[in-house]
């Protein structure tokens, strides 16, 4: 059993909650061992940047020391995607970097805490998915396969961009094989890694409403949007009826976690998965568990096709 040390984040712990509810009972229900690091506090956000370079570094990297201090070796898992660019920044430009690590340091030493050049790598819910749990073993777990729905998957800017380490920033697609191995049918579209408005939501809303429109409308013909960016399904869900109100978008439709649709497959409740919690109508996707749809047993890993 693979042990991950857990970094929930903020917003998983408040407004994306279901997000953190069923990554945990998906995680467990595929055999990981999955657990929250003691003490994390808040990694900056997505606002931290803007204030300080030195914050930016210093919160995600005292999460970081903390995890390797609980659970050497362990991969970091981290399913908010604003959370995993930020201690991924630490990873790939305070680690190896023993200029701006010794800094790091000095700030993290008044807590009695240091972090190592070395250690687990910091982990995306999505990368842990694909490539350590894998298509197969996520197959054999799904008990009620979502035949027949269609799902539009929606990745958002940061887990792709600026490092790319486990999909193609321009063309994402690590979630179509485990969409495929739920039996579902996989929207084709291009707006899977379009911005949906992020932080604009708060200062630019006009703007941010046409981007929410735009992605929105493309997924017209997909039951459900299926994202694993709690902003992003912040601003798809909850500003669904301004964008159709300012003439952006024809019509709302419901958006979920990855790790709801995925554990509804594996024979969760909607209670179980906090479905209850999502704002946009749920539509029919929950109960339209029937058998695989064709080309499910033939899901491939991203890259090998």
């Amino acid at each position: 059993m693979t042990t991950y040390a857990y970094y929930p984040g903020c917003s998983l712990t408040e407004s994306a909650k279901e997000f953190d509810v069923s990554t945990r009972l998906v995680m467990e229900r595929l055999g990981a061992d999955v657990r929250e690091i003691d003490g994390w506090t808040c990694c900056g956000a997505s606002a931290v940047e803007s204030v300080s370079s030195t914050l930016t570094h210093a919160l995600p990297a005292r999460n970081i020391a903390l995890a390797q201090r609980q659970m050497p070796e362990a991969d970091i898992l981290v399913p908010c995607s604003a959370c995993y660019l930020n201690h991924l920044r630490v990873e790939k430009d305070v680690m190896p970097d023993r200029a701006t690590l010794s800094g790091v340091n000095d700030l993290l030493g008044a807590e009695g805490l240091s972090l190592a050049a070395t250690g687990g790598r910091v982990r995306h819910i999505l990368d842990v998915l694909v490539n350590d749990i894998g298509v197969q073993r996520l197959r054999e777990s799904i008990t009620k396969p979502l035949g027949g729905v269609v799902v539009a998957p929606y990745y958002g800017c940061q887990i792709v961009r600026p490092h790319a380490d486990f999909d193609n920033p321009e063309r994402p697609r690590s979630m179509e094989p485990l969409l495929a191995a739920l039996g579902a049918e996989v929207l084709q579209w291009d707006m899977g890694a379009r911005c949906c408005g992020a932080s604009l939501m708060a200062t630019r809303q006009d703007a941010a409403l046409v981007s929410v429109g735009r992605i929105l409308d493309a997924a017209h013909g997909a039951d459900v949007i299926v994202t694993v960016c709690p902003m992003c399904q912040m601003n798809l869900e909850a500003y669904q009826a301004q964008a159709i109100r300012g003439g952006h978008a024809r019509q709302g439709r419901p958006v979920v976690y990855l790790t709801q649709l995925l554990g509804l497959g594996m024979g969760f409740s909607e209670e179980e998965m906090l479905l209850g919690r999502n704002m946009a109508p749920k539509g029919s996707y929950a109960e339209r568990a029937q058998t695989p749809a064709a080309g499910a047993e033939d899901a491939v890993e991203p890259g090998n096709t």
